[in-house]
């Protein structure tokens, strides 16, 4: 059979609401149609590190690595990998396997891809540690960090290599394509080539993308069915939900708590639920407000949250309340720190930083479920006399306001990229800096020198047990000093059809592996 490949330029076209969300598509072999609260901000993959990002390098790339259910390692482009010493890991690529453009995959790409990722602005801090990389021969890279590094395969999971020659060169317009731009237009925010098992065929932003299936996949062994996939962004919860109880859609992530136990009442669908390590919290931004330079006042606002009633009574217990941001089972996490909700605490706090009539700020967060958190936490600092002004936005444009530092507080979740404790603080509360990429999601510009040198020396230390006490103590500093405001661990819920078979290709990262998704056959 013939395809024809299609790397497309992405085209914006008018937003939807309503019943008209919900396209009308060309019959095909198997189709599966999703819908997701948004669609990915850019094709580029290096351009945001976030979870639609992550989630559209799954479909449309391979890792060298990838993570199983049970949080190990298993081969995707690279085949084989040996530590040769302290600072070097050597990998064996896979052969035969070529981009959707055509082009032969080789070691020079992952060199490329690497170089690429360093010099992202979302994802060089994580990749700082690699000093070099080396294409020994066609399908043998070899990996060198300055010092002894525990986390290289961790990494290895986040390096999705990238099409060099289809990415090189310039555009019609005399723009490098590997241009990195964000939240705005280049060539790799339109154009796609990758070595995944889809290809993009259209994406009209905010509105419709829809991928088709690579037929030159390299993974004979995937058992994945599904020759085309419509993704549907839908904002609103209830309309989502109500898309796959009704049948226009097959597959929707997330589902929102008010609407666990009406998906899992139906006959028509089925609910899986995993326990989240993804942290939701607020930056308290100490440029823009000179109060929160006190710690006092940052400290009284983590004590006037109840976090406790935002788990129980919005998220419905579908989440885990939250007082640091690695949760159980990670190397930092410390059981012994409480969550501290306490109004009268929060009020002598606010008088001896000398706040006791409180003051005025703004708030920014996504308008999915997270508004009715934000406004939750908004009367609750009302309640020490703050005031707070609101704004919620959909997700596709919220980011670019986070990017901007646009309110005095800022909500945000994030799982950990390495699922590893030390990516927080490199990511959120590190001291930002444009050069390294470090504290790239900082909104609160809180700054501890001490603390970043103490995280850099625990990513060198090779001794699990001294590390996980580094850690720990990173932790400990960040609560004290009321870094940030934590809400909770939030719980990840996806629901189908029933001839979906969507538990096998979910994991507790949420990056479904769609390319290994089996539609079953009608009756």
């Amino acid at each position: 059979m013939m395809f024809k490949r299609t790397l497309l330029a992405a085209v914006v076209g008018a937003t939807m609401t309503g019943a008209a969300l919900l396209p009308v598509t060309a019959s095909a072999e198997t189709t599966l149609r999703m819908a997701y609260d948004a669609d990915p901000v850019s094709l580029d993959i290096h351009e945001q590190l976030s979870g639609g990002i992550l989630q559209l390098s799954h479909m449309t790339h391979d890792p060298l690595v990838r993570w199983t259910k049970d949080l190990d390692f298993e081969p995707r482009l690279a085949t084989d990998w040996e530590q040769v010493d302290d600072t070097t890991m050597r990998m064996t690529l896979r052969e035969g396997v070529d981009f959707h453009s055509g082009n032969a995959f080789t070691a020079d790409d992952v060199v490329w891809t690497v170089e690429r990722l360093k010099r992202s602005p979302d994802f060089k801090a994580i990749f700082d540690p690699i000093e070099s990389v080396t294409a020994i021969d066609e399908t043998t890279v070899e990996f060198k960090t300055a010092d002894p590094y525990p986390l290289l395969l961790n990494l290895a999971t986040y390096i999705f290599p990238m099409d060099s020659e289809y990415y090189s060169g310039t555009d019609e317009d005399g723009d490098a394509k590997d241009e990195i731009v964000k939240n705005g237009n280049s060539f790799a925010s339109s154009n796609l080539s990758g070595t995944g098992p889809y290809t993009v065929v259209e994406h009209r932003k905010g509105t419709r993308m829809e991928f088709a299936r690579n037929p030159d996949y390299w993974d004979s062994e995937s058992p994945g069915n599904v020759d085309t996939i419509v993704l549907t962004p839908i904002s609103e919860n209830a309309t989502r939900v109500a898309a796959l109880l009704s049948g226009d859609v097959d597959f929707i992530a997330p589902v929102p708590p008010n609407d666990l136990d009406r998906v899992r009442e139906s006959d028509d669908a089925k609910l899986v639920t995993l326990s989240g390590t993804r942290i939701i919290f607020f930056h308290m931004n100490q440029e823009r407000v000179e109060a929160f330079q006190d710690p006092k006042v940052r400290q009284a606002f983590a004590y006037a949250v109840n976090q406790d009633a935002i788990a129980d009574r919005l998220m419905k217990g579908f989440a885990t309340p939250a007082a640091q941001f690695s949760p159980d089972g990670y190397v930092g996490h410390i059981d012994s720190l409480e969550r501290r909700y306490d109004l009268e605490k929060a009020k002598t706090l606010m008088e001896e930083a000398g706040y006791g009539d409180g003051f005025e700020i703004s708030m920014m967060a996504p308008n999915v479920n997270d508004a009715k958190i934000a406004q939750a936490v908004a009367t609750m600092l009302a309640r020490i006399n703050v005031d707070v002004d609101l704004k919620t936005l959909p997700k596709a444009q919220y980011w670019g306001e986070f990017d901007d530092r646009a309110a005095d507080m800022m909500m945000i979740g994030w799982h950990s990229d390495t699922e590893d404790s030390a990516n927080f603080h490199e990511y959120l509360t590190a001291c930002p800096d444009a050069d390294t990429g470090a504290g790239q999601y900082n909104a609160g510009n809180f700054c501890n020198p001490e603390l970043d040198k103490l995280v850099t020396e625990a990513n060198l230390e090779v001794d699990l047990e001294k590390r996980a006490e580094m850690l720990q103590q990173v932790e400990q500093t960040l609560y004290d000093e009321a870094a940030v405001v934590p809400l909770h661990w939030q719980d990840l819920a996806w629901a189908a059809a029933d001839n979906v078979n969507i538990e096998p290709v979910i994991n507790v990262m949420n990056f479904p592996y769609l390319g290994d998704l089996v539609i079953d056959a009608d009756d």
